[in-house]
Parts: structure tokens; C-alpha cells; sequence
């Protein structure tokens, strides 16, 4: 029974995953033509950059309604303990960025690459969570 509600989370969220991944794909795609195009300005300059975060959003709190309908513990905890391992990798890579910038002036860093940066830290320490518990 458990391998069975472990499947549908998974498969629940593979699809909620794609959904949100072709609504980045496209909400980026508009951006990107409008503002080349267009030009906007005022509230839908707003709205369209607040359209673009959005799929980003889904994504993270489709990750939330996976881990909340997981009912295996043990991979709970995993993903919870990479989870806190990403935050404070992702606080301290961006402390040490931030640091660069301003006594080395290196190029900034921008604000939107931090969802992919910690992503990446989760991947990794998803992958070396899971290996303490082989």
C-alpha cells in the first residue's frame, strides 16, 4: 500500500512539474516578445514580470503538496534534511557573492537566479542525504 501512495504523490507531482515547467516556458516566451517588442510600461510591465514568477511559485509549492502527501517517514526526512542543507548552502553562496560584490565588484547577481541555484543545492544534497541512508 505504501509503494502505491508513494507512486501517486510522484505521479501527482511529475504532472503538476510539467504543467508549471510549459507555463514557465510559455509566460517566459510572452515576456521576453512583449517586452522586446512592445515595450511596456506601467502596470503591465508589472504584471507580466509578476506573470513570469508565478509558474516559479507553482513549482515550489507543488513541492510543498509532494513532501505533505509523502507517507513514507524516511523519505520525508530526507528530503527535509536536504531541503535545510539547500537553504543554508543557497544563504551562504549568496552571502559570499554579496561580499565579492561589493569589495571585488564582481558582476551582481540577480535576484531571479537564486530559485535555480538553490534547485541545484537541493539536486546535490538530495543525492547526498539519500546516500547516508543506503
Amino acid at each position: 500500500m505504501e509503494g502505491k501512495t508513494k507512486d501517486l504523490a510522484r505521479s501527482r507531482h511529475n504532472r503538476r512539474l510539467i504543467v508549471f515547467s510549459v507555463l514557465l516556458a510559455l509566460a517566459g516566451s510572452l515576456d521576453a516578445w512583449v517586452f522586446i517588442r512592445r515595450h511596456p510600461t506601467g502596470v503591465l510591465a508589472y504584471a507580466l514580470a509578476v506573470l513570469r514568477a508565478l509558474p516559479m511559485i507553482g513549482i515550489m509549492a507543488d513541492f510543498g503538496l509532494y513532501v505533505a502527501a509523502l507517507k513514507d517517514e524516511v523519505m520525508r526526512s530526507i528530503i527535509y534534511q536536504s531541503m535545510l542543507w539547500s537553504i543554508g548552502a543557497t544563504l551562504g553562496f549568496t552571502t559570499v557573492w554579496g561580499f565579492l560584490e561589493a569589495f571585488v565588484h564582481i558582476p551582481h547577481l540577480q535576484p531571479l537566479l537564486v530559485m535555480p541555484v538553490f534547485g541545484l543545492f537541493v539536486g546535490v544534497s538530495l543525492f547526498l542525504v539519500a546516500r547516508r541512508y543506503e
